[in-house]
């Protein structure tokens, strides 16, 4: 009772000096009781009118919030507008409050010691939130599929959209493809993906493999996995059967996958299955074969970056390690090399030495000038799942 008798003391001596609206005056006592701001300011009212008359009557103009919170009905229609070409199930509302506002709430508070208030941007959030929500049946969330930025006054609404991810591995079945776009191609693996995906979400595309092989290599096997974001979609739920890529390049689409999955999924270890054509033009034996893949199994390779990437690479020594190989003579002056190996060895390097940047290889274990002429990745492994590599 006592505490009661303190509230409507401390709300008379505000309001005598602030014409405040319902809100505006229930809020500054929010964590006392249960309902909402609005209630707790009329109750508070209706107390003080019984006991001071015409002195608690709501003012015409609440001289904190300026009656902001009587656009709700407007805003929410402008909400649905902006959204109308949408698709989602949940939303959040943040709202942006001119700082003349914020600090006179803040002044009040701090005047008559207010200890039990909620800021005025919070609970505009939640009755908007809740009124956008009745009227469209969408449902409020910590990790929206749509975040509205609403300006009260000046009734501006922006959208800002969670993206979409989609986790999917692809096949290139034609050398001459880049992974992503380059000069002088008319296609890579990237814009064949994104060129569907975007279409199908309305959204933009971003591609992200993890790893990628060279224009000249093959990827095949069960494919190389990869994530695309879509950025801004319309769309949320495309079925995966309508992404499907044939051709030169191949998708299977696992699903759909949150941005933390996505990037455990690019930051995984992986193991890879490797086919090479290798010319020896001083010719090569088949003992000499045996001894060469004795040599590089379970050998560990230290690699500086090579030449040809040193552009675009930090300049550092990789140590990957070769599991297994095997070696299958083509002619006298070449063979087919199978290999499994870490991810992040550069095959071809590891042919030819790369002036010795590469140890060993195999020009240093024969002795002899060894060069890639055709390289194929059959099959790329995380951890968890190398064995199922082909």
């Amino acid at each position: 009772m006592e505490e009661g008798r303190g509230v409507v003391e401390k709300a008379l001596k505000v309001i005598s000096k602030y014409g405040l609206c319902d809100h505006c005056l229930g809020r500054m006592f929010a964590v006392l009781s249960k309902g909402t701001n609005e209630e707790r300011g009329r109750c508070i009212r209706l107390v003080l009118s019984m006991e001071r008359g015409a002195a608690a009557s709501r003012p015409e103009r609440c001289e904190l919030c300026g009656n902001v919170f009587d656009s709700i009905p407007e805003l929410v229609e402008g909400m649905i507008r902006a959204s109308e070409s949408l698709e989602f199930e949940t939303f959040r509302v943040g709202s942006k409050f001119p700082d003349p506002v914020l600090r006179l709430e803040e002044e009040i508070w701090r005047e008559f010691s207010i200890k039990t208030g909620e800021s005025i941007k919070r609970e505009f959030n939640r009755e908007l939130g809740k009124a956008f929500s009745q009227a469209t049946g969408k449902r409020v969330s910590d990790d929206p599929d749509v975040l509205f930025i609403v300006e009260p006054y000046s009734k501006r609404i922006s959208t800002e959209i969670k993206p979409v991810y989609l986790y999917g591995r692809y096949r290139k079945l034609k050398r001459g493809i880049p992974l992503t776009p380059l000069p002088g191609y008319e296609k890579s693996v990237a814009s064949v993906v994104c060129r569907k995906v975007s279409r199908a979400f309305g959204g933009r595309c971003v591609f992200k493999a993890a790893g990628r092989e060279d224009v000249d290599v093959r990827m095949l096997g069960s494919g190389r996995p990869f994530i695309v974001e879509v950025k801004r979609p319309k769309r949320r739920r495309v079925p995966l059967k309508e992404l499907e890529i044939r051709g030169e390049v191949e998708v299977e689409w696992i699903g759909y996958v949150t941005r933390k999955e996505a990037s455990k999924i690019l930051s995984r270890r992986h193991r890879k299955r490797y086919r090479a054509l290798v010319s020896v033009p001083e010719g090569v034996t088949e003992e000499e074969l045996k001894r060469l893949c004795e040599l590089l199994e379970n050998a560990v390779i230290e690699q500086m970056t090579p030449k040809r990437v040193s552009k675009r690479r930090a300049l550092r020594v990789r140590r990957r390690r070769v599991y297994s190989a095997s070696c299958r003579p083509v002619d006298e002056k070449s063979f087919e090399l199978h290999l499994l190996t870490d991810g992040g060895l550069y095959i071809k390097e590891l042919i030819s030495g790369d002036s010795g940047r590469t140890r060993p290889s195999v020009s240093s274990l024969l002795g002899k000038e060894a060069k890639c002429i055709e390289l194929d990745v059959l099959g790329i492994a995380e951890d968890e799942d190398e064995g199922q590599a082909t």
